[in-house]
């Protein structure tokens, strides 16, 4: 990886990054959190805080089922996701064009400005793995896993099932029999104006996206429960593509959120939730009418 860092140093100091952004950005295609780790070895600060604001867009392992599930909408072969194959590689694609789009525009902003710092980094010889420290990459990754699956996605869970389950119904607060008068539809309902423009404005897909900042792949699992599990007769092929894309884009999950912020601080963070935001909305936003304009 060295290497390939130190060949795409060239390509990438035309977009105002480091040929070593190279390795958080490859590390961000399994998860955005060992990614924004890896930019520690980016001396230069602004270089650093670049390739962190963009990194996680490129999609990680948890956006898989996003893809999976919204490419056979798109494609309308949900049940083999036969026609669906090309959707994945462009979505990748799609990240890298993110990353590329948001370097040259943060790059002109006073934070963010001056020339990327001169490539210097060690070439190793290379070697064959041992199995031991093979095994112990595997457990370290295994174990980051079941304690995010363990905590974060558990609590995601119960927290959507309370806000899905309860609410104000006949004239109190309980248990509801319809999702609708669910504290999950207050919160979906007042941000939907914001996703009306997108073609989501519905509450459901809303409160999917909210439940996505715990976990990428809550997305798929709120959509299911919401929708009764018929979320593939519920989206249409366009409303399907601006959802993808947006879900891919947006704030990563509040893992990643907090790793950034020990990184670089409360104010970054913030920064980095609301412009990944900006960029998906205005992406999905451009998506949703491309789609509309050639589908006449």
């Amino acid at each position: 990886m060295v290497r390939i860092a130190f060949v795409m140093d060239r390509v990438f100091r035309h977009f105002g990054l480091s040929g070593k952004s190279f390795i958080p950005l490859l590390i961000s295609s399994g998860c955005g959190i060992p990614g924004i780790m890896a930019s520690k070895t980016i001396e230069q600060d602004n270089d650093r805080r670049l390739t962190i604001m963009t990194a996680t867009f490129i999609p990680c392992g948890a956006k898989l089922p996003v893809i999976a599930m919204m490419g056979g909408v798109i494609a309308g072969e949900v049940a083999g996701y036969q026609e669906s194959s090309f959707i994945a590689p462009l979505m990748y694609f799609v990240g890298i064009v993110a990353v590329l789009v948001s370097a040259i525009i943060l790059k002109k902003t006073k934070p963010f400005s001056g020339k990327p710092a001169p490539f210097v980094m060690e070439l190793p010889q290379y070697h064959i793995p041992q199995v031991k420290t093979v095994l112990l990459h595997v457990w370290e990754r295994l174990k980051g896993f079941i304690i995010k699956a363990g905590t974060i996605l558990f609590l995601a869970c119960v927290v959507m099932w309370f806000l899905g389950g309860f609410g104000f119904e006949n004239g109190g607060f309980g248990l509801v029999e319809e999702s609708g008068n669910s504290l999950l539809a207050v919160i979906g309902g007042f941000i939907a104006p914001l996703f009306a423009p997108l073609g989501l404005g519905d509450w459901r897909i809303c409160t999917s996206l909210i439940s996505g900042v715990m976990a990428k792949e809550s997305v798929i699992s709120t959509l299911e429960i919401l929708f009764g599990g018929a979320v593939k007769d519920a989206l249409t092929p366009v409303a399907a593509a601006s959802l993808l894309v947006f879900s891919l884009l947006y704030t990563p999950c509040i893992a990643a959120i907090a790793s950034i912020r020990r990184e670089l601080g409360r104010k970054w963070a913030v920064g980095m939730v609301i412009w990944q935001c900006m960029i998906a909305w205005v992406a999905a936003f451009a998506v949703r009418w491309l789609m509309v304009l050639f589908m006449r």
